[in-house]
């Protein structure tokens, strides 16, 4: 008999406990022994669950978490704890007291929040410090009734390491995926529509952003005062001014993303709004950066680069049919191809004698018109005058009054095939 009740005690964590009919939910997880699993039951749970012991929720078809429209739905608190299967909804709307629908506190890890819809609620998933979690595959949709600035993010992460974020879908949130003091983390496989900023990296160090989709967004990828970040095979379409975003990044691979169709912020009539143009790649402050393999097309810039952007090597880029190739605001010729291969530019107009697939003359995107024009917009007025045609006859007939500029010296005569989509990133 002895024996019997030490093997029920050991497989009790192993059983899924209901909660019982006139048992609140919350009265069954304060009963579940640690390390328990508790099968939510379908219907309308009104609850604030607090998440103090290892515990797995898993929620039957049609189980809804409801927070009534205060403070966090679910609270973690404890190590080892998974949340699967969930409807999660309506918490409170305290920017300062970051409500959740799914709130992670500092000293847990080793978490698992997957398969849930977390909607209605200010963020969706916060991680306030912990380590080791996984969120993955849930479907978050913000507070579409308030501004986006008084929105949260859908997930975020706050000096969190070791967690990954995959597969999730998320909008209508402020940042889809916002990233802030949170080392050696992998983002992956996420899709972010209709928020501000597709994934928003701030002082994070050592990331991975592998195969992320962010469409229909103010930005897709706002990368900002980090370095070693490994940026591959991630996609960006119809966003309003950029698909990629570097500022103060360095140390970095930019490698195999594509972005399609970033055409600046339109007013009422239809047109651009001046001061907002669509830029597929952005680099401000960024130095010691490796862009190689990446597609930017049918964008209003292709790339623009600025604020004493240095030492960046950019080769096997597919630049196609933006309406400008390159806006390079500085005053340091810089070379942008590496090894003898350059890149493709749908515009180049130079010959290829010896059939080696590179350029026999070197591209350069811009000459000192071009340059007054973005210093001095209003000279637009004049682009047609004698003076600025004789100016740019001058700096095609002699080179040498021709400001600092790019130069591609091994343009490719046809695109480079582009890299696999199921690649991982390099060591």
């Amino acid at each position: 008999m002895h024996m019997l009740r030490r093997l029920a005690i050991l497989l009790l964590p192993l059983l899924a406990l209901p909660a019982h009919a006139g048992e609140s939910l919350e009265q069954a997880v304060a009963a579940a022994p640690p390390g328990a699993t508790v099968s939510v039951p379908a219907g309308v749970h009104a609850v604030h669950l607090r998440l103090d012991k290892p515990i797995t929720l898993i929620g039957e078809p049609g189980a809804i978490l409801d927070g009534g429209g205060s403070g966090d739905v679910v609270r973690i608190r404890a190590s080892n704890v998974t949340v699967r299967g969930l409807t999660v909804r309506r918490s409170g709307t305290d920017l300062t007291a970051m409500n959740s629908g799914i709130f992670v506190e500092r000293q847990a890890h080793d978490i698992v929040i997957s398969g849930n819809r977390i909607e209605d609620s200010l963020f969706g998933v916060y991680l306030d410090g912990a380590a080791n979690v996984r969120v993955a595959h849930n479907v978050i949709r913000g507070m579409r009734n308030l501004r986006v600035a008084d929105r949260g993010d859908g997930i975020h992460l706050w000096n969190d390491t070791g967690c990954t974020i995959e597969g999730n879908d998320v909008a209508g949130s402020r940042d889809g995926i916002y990233v802030y003091v949170s080392p050696h983390n992998t983002i992956a496989r996420n899709v972010v529509h209709d928020v501000r900023y597709g994934i928003h990296y701030m002082y994070s160090q050592d990331n991975v952003l592998l195969d992320n989709v962010s469409r229909g967004n103010l930005a897709g990828y706002a990368l900002m005062s980090s370095h070693h970040l490994k940026v591959i095979g991630n996609s960006s379409e119809d966003e309003k001014s950029y698909g990629f975003l570097l500022n103060y990044i360095s140390h970095s691979e930019i490698a195999g993303n594509r972005v399609h169709r970033v055409n600046g912020q339109s007013d009422d009539a239809g047109g651009t709004i001046d001061g907002t143009e669509g830029k597929g790649l952005f680099v401000y402050l960024s130095q010691l950066n490796d862009f190689h393999d990446n597609l930017v097309a049918d964008s209003q810039i292709g790339i623009h680069v600025t604020a004493g952007s240095e030492n960046n090597r950019l080769w096997s880029n597919r630049f196609v049919d933006n309406r400008i190739q390159v806006k390079y605001v500085q005053n340091l010729a810089q070379e942008w191809s590496a090894h003898g291969r350059g890149n493709f530019w749908s515009d180049y107009l130079g010959w290829d004698l010896d059939a080696d697939g590179i350029g026999d003359v070197p591209f350069r995107p811009n000459d000192g018109v071009d340059v007054l024009l973005w210093k001095y917009p209003s000279a637009r007025n004049l682009m047609s005058s004698p003076s600025v045609l004789l100016l740019r006859y001058v700096q095609r007939a002699f080179p040498v009054f021709t400001p600092p500029s790019v130069q591609d010296s091994h343009p490719l005569m046809k695109a480079p095939t582009p890299l696999r989509s199921d690649h991982e990133p390099r060591d």
